[in-house]
């Protein structure tokens, strides 16, 4: 390894410490953004050779070596985020990857649960042995989760004083340490309160989490995701994750009147083009019932 190359894997790990800490990008992310810094080893061992001509050819190999678009995307994310820090931090002279453009991902549409079907969902009996404790636990969970549309993440990191039970309203910190506040409905305000008042003091150590474990400690994301799934098995719906109660909560909202900006406030959206993609759900229903309700259709 050449002296420059050195200077140029250094500045790589600097670079990870100021995306984790600076852009607020999760260690997962940032994890992958490394990884594919790192394989562009083979194509750029100085900073000299940082092009913007280099970075196509890199991605242009990768699709020809059958890497997926969201790959891709995320390669593009990382050249462009370490090209204008490296630039910044006066390693290379240009923004080499300014002009990057990612490769457009074509994204399923989430699934999301019907309306009956999701409140048969949430009021799922969860009790598999006899547990009073967790199963009070287990509902105020889905209640939350379906109310708020919350990522599992930050369901999990919910502090006792993030919940005002009187006025209905979380505090919730979401990507990047970002602070907003969601409102919550009297079914979740009261299952959540029967948990605090009936249940947690029995499984709570010395925490100040509102959701816990058998062991009293904060409860882990792997187990809500479980309570989610067998909620749903009982349910009659299948293959429902954490992540398919927010998509659930956004698109029942939106079918009942709610403004797009404000679905984009409770989920914690930066864009509102991300938002946007519960419009296209509830216009393939709205046709749906269309199709099945019209004599002329």
């Amino acid at each position: 390894m050449s002296k420059r190359l050195g200077q140029l894997q250094a500045a790589v790990d600097d670079f990870a410490d100021y995306a984790e800490l600076v852009l607020g990008r999760s260690p997962n992310t940032v994890k992958g953004y490394v990884a594919d810094l790192r394989s562009l080893d083979g194509y750029a061992a100085t900073f000299d050779q940082f092009t913007l001509d280099t970075l196509r050819l890199w991605l242009a190999d990768a699709l020809t070596a059958g890497k997926s678009r969201s790959t891709l995307a995320r390669r593009t994310a990382a050249a462009r985020a370490f090209s204008a820090w490296a630039y910044r931090q006066g390693y290379i002279d240009t923004d080499a990857a300014a002009r990057l453009k990612a490769p457009k991902i074509n994204r399923a549409l989430p699934t999301v649960v019907k309306g009956e079907r999701a409140s048969e969902l949430v009021e799922a009996d969860t009790d598999d042995d006899g547990h009073r404790a967790e199963d009070v636990r287990d509902r105020a969970m889905l209640e939350l989760l379906y109310a708020t549309g919350m990522r599992v993440g930050e369901l999990t990191g919910l502090d006792i004083g993030d919940v005002d039970l009187a006025r209905g309203l979380a505090h919730v910190t979401g990507k990047g340490n970002k602070q907003r506040v969601v409102p919550f409905g009297d079914k979740a305000a009261a299952a959540v309160a029967e948990w605090l008042e009936l249940g947690r003091d029995q499984l709570a150590g010395d925490t100040r989490a509102v959701f816990v474990g058998s062991r009293g400690k904060r409860i882990d994301q792997r187990q809500v995701r479980r309570v989610v799934e067998r909620a749903g098995q009982r349910a009659g719906v299948e293959h429902v994750s954490p992540h398919t109660l927010r998509h659930t909560a956004a698109t029942h909202m939106l079918e009942g009147g709610a403004d797009l900006r404000v679905v984009q406030e409770m989920l914690g959206h930066t864009s509102l083009q991300t938002t946007q993609i519960y419009t296209h759900v509830s216009a393939q229903r709205l046709k749906r019932v269309y199709d099945q309700a019209h004599p002329r259709a």
